[in-house]
């Protein structure tokens, strides 16, 4: 009887595991949509102020006249907020079904096999919310931006990363790297949770998440080490 009562749960919580993981990989795929869309509107600084200053502006005004200025952005902003809230909270609830799921809990257990990026997406997460709050507070609402100018984005930009401000390149450089580490394991996850199966289409998944993380990677990484080298000033 008891067998037959745990059956119906059994299955409900393996259909909520996949519910769950399926919501990891829907909003993971929009945030990486919007960090690669991110990085093109930042490599507009190589082009020049001027142009770099009206992207910027463009963003603001971006579906007018049916949107209110700067609506766009707010919107943007909220639906980023919504996507990583549920990114956060599936990997929170699957993390704790993981920990539940083992019978024995060793005192000397063995390193848990898997990549480098699978061990570390918990650290990865926290010091990219970090850089994703000190970003905030620094190129969007300038409080911390040793400009702060909203009408010169491109000023702001170079202040940010002169080399007098050198502790700020490091730490945009090691959050970075962190979105790397954990695009290249997520882009893969996410790739096995649509239905990616066989030994190819793992072989094909990880390389395209390779060269996916790697440009993100580099991409971003171009701004501040052009102005820290004077390539950008």
């Amino acid at each position: 009887m008891t067998a037959e009562r745990a059956t119906p749960a059994i299955r409900k919580k393996k259909t909520s595991s996949v519910a769950l993981k399926l919501l990891m990989a829907v909003t993971g795929i929009l945030l990486v949509l919007f960090l690669f869309a991110h990085m093109a509107g930042n490599l507009k600084i190589f082009v020049g102020a001027e142009s770099f200053d009206h992207y910027a502006h463009w963003l603001r005004d971006l579906g007018a006249p049916a949107l209110p200025h700067e609506w766009f952005l707010w919107i943007q902003r909220g639906g980023l907020t919504v996507a990583v809230l549920g990114h956060m909270f599936a990997a929170a609830v699957l993390a704790r079904r993981a920990r539940r799921a083992r019978p024995v809990r060793y005192a000397h257990r063995a390193k848990v096999q898997g990549s480098y990026a699978a061990r570390t997406m918990r650290w990865g997460g926290v010091i990219i919310v970090l850089f994703v709050i000190f970003h905030i507070l620094d190129l969007t609402t300038g409080t911390v931006n040793p400009v702060g100018d909203h009408e010169h984005p491109y000023a702001n930009v170079v202040a940010d990363f002169a080399p007098g401000r050198w502790y700020v390149t490091l730490f945009y450089a090691l959050a970075i790297v962190a979105v790397g580490f954990h695009l290249r394991h997520g882009i893969f996850s996410a790739a096995r949770t649509l239905g990616q199966q066989g030994r190819r289409g793992e072989r094909i998944a990880r390389a395209v998440a390779l060269v996916l993380s790697t440009v993100l990677v580099a991409g971003y990484l171009s701004v501040p080490f052009a102005v820290l080298t004077g390539l950008v000033k």
